[in-house]
C-alpha cells in the first residue's frame, strides 16, 4: 500500500509510529494546509514521508499513491473522500464515516462504480479481543442486557462552556458525543448483534449539540444501552449479560484492551472469572491497518463489502438517533 495521508491532527500523530511496524505500508505523502506547514514538516522528518502537499488535487494526481487516509474533522469527510474516489484512489476514512446516511450511500455508489475499496477506520472491529468476544458470544446463552459506557471529559469542554465552539462541539461541523465517543459503542454493539429493531437517543443538549447522551437500542429479546459523554467522566466499560454468563470489557470500547469472561453455573451459582487478552499489539490502530493493507493487496472485495455494510448500519443508527433527538447538522440540510 502506498499511502497518502490527509490531515495532521492528533489521530494522525497517533497513527504514524505504528506504521513503522507495518512494512507493507509506505507513507508516500501527506496533505495539509499551508498554515500547518511546520507540523507537516515535523511529521515528514520524523517518519520519512517523501512529499508534502498543500494542494489536494495535486496530491490526488500523484500516481505513486494508491490509497488515501482521511483524518479531518467530521464534516469534511464526505467531500474529501468523494474527490479521492473520483480520482481513482482507494480510501480509508476515520470514523464517523460521514455526517449522515445519505452521504455514505453516495460514496458507496462512487466506490462501486470505480471498482475501489472504501473502508472506515474503526479500531474495535479489528482488535483480536473483539473477535474473540464474537467467538465466545454463543456460550453466554440468551442475551438479556448489553451496556456500554465510554465517558471521557473533553479537553475542549471548558472552552465550550466559556462560549467558544470548537469542532468537537459544533453542529456545523458534525460534532457531538454521539458522533464521536459514542460511535465506538455503537460499532461494538452492531458488530456483535446487527441492526436493532428500534432506536432512541436521550442527549444532554447545549447550544444545539449533544455533550453527552444515552442511546437505547431495542433488539426485542434484549436491550442495549450505549452511554457516551464528553462533559463528564466515569469508568469506561462494556458488559454483555447472558443467561449462562457475562463478558465485561475492561476499559473503553474503542480499544477492547482486555475482557473478563464469567461463566455462571446455574445449579449452585458458582462464578468462574477468566481474564483474557488476545490483542497482538498494544496500539489500538495496529490491527485495523494490517487488515486494510491485506484487503487491498489480496483484492478481498467480499470482506470489504461486509465491513462497509456494517458501517452503513452504524451510520443509519446515528442518523436516526440524531433526527429523533432533533440534532441537525448543516450536512442534513443540503
Amino acid at each position: 500500500m502506498r499511502l497518502g495521508i490527509v490531515g495532521s491532527g492528533m489521530i494522525v500523530q497517533d497513527l504514524m509510529p505504528i506504521l513503522d511496524f507495518i512494512k507493507e505500508i509506505e507513507i508516500t505523502a501527506i496533505f495539509g494546509r499551508q498554515s500547518k506547514m511546520e507540523k507537516l514538516e515535523k511529521l515528514q522528518n520524523d517518519y520519512h514521508i517523501k512529499k508534502i502537499y498543500t494542494d489536494y488535487q495535486e496530491m490526488l494526481s500523484d500516481s505513486k499513491i494508491d490509497t488515501i487516509y482521511i483524518a479531518l474533522p467530521n464534516h469534511l469527510h464526505y467531500f474529501y473522500v468523494k474527490l479521492a474516489l473520483e480520482a481513482g484512489k482507494h480510501v480509508i476514512c476515520e470514523k464517523p464515516f460521514t455526517s449522515n446516511l445519505e452521504e455514505l450511500k453516495a460514496l458507496m455508489t462512487i466506490a462501486h462504480k470505480n471498482h475501489l475499496f472504501l473502508m472506515e477506520a474503526i479500531t474495535n472491529q479489528y482488535r483480536k479481543n473483539y473477535l474473540k468476544i464474537k467467538e465466545l458470544l454463543p456460550t453466554l446463552g440468551e442475551i438479556k442486557i448489553v451496556e456500554l459506557n465510554y465517558s471521557q471529559y473533553s479537553s475542549r469542554y471548558d472552552l465550550f462552556k466559556e462560549g467558544e465552539t470548537l469542532p468537537a462541539f459544533n453542529p456545523e461541523m458534525s460534532g457531538g458525543a454521539l458522533m464521536d465517543i459514542n460511535s465506538y459503542n455503537i460499532h461494538f454493539t452492531v458488530g456483535l448483534f446487527g441492526k436493532p429493531k428500534d432506536i432512541h437517543y436521550f442527549p444532554n443538549l447545549s447550544r444545539g449539540i449533544d455533550t453527552s447522551g444515552v442511546l437505547l437500542l431495542d433488539y426485542e429479546d434484549f436491550k442495549a444501552v450505549c452511554i457516551g459523554s464528553k462533559d463528564s467522566m466515569a469508568t469506561s466499560f462494556a458488559t454483555i449479560q447472558g443467561e449462562n454468563g457475562t463478558i465485561t470489557v475492561n476499559g473503553p470500547s474503542n480499544n477492547v484492551e482486555s475482557f473478563t469472561y464469567r461463566k455462571t453455573k446455574s445449579k449452585n451459582n458458582i462464578e468462574n472469572d477468566e481474564n483474557i487478552n488476545y490483542n497482538t499489539h498494544t496500539h489500538r490502530m495496529y490491527e485495523e491497518f494490517i487488515e486494510f493493507e491485506r484487503l487491498i493487496r489480496e483484492k478481498d472485495k467480499t470482506e470489504m463489502l461486509n465491513n462497509l455494510e456494517h458501517s452503513l448500519k452504524v451510520m443509519e443508527i446515528m442518523t436516526i438517533a440524531r433526527k429523533k433527538a432533533n440534532i441537525i447538522f448543516s450536512a442534513d440540510l443540503k
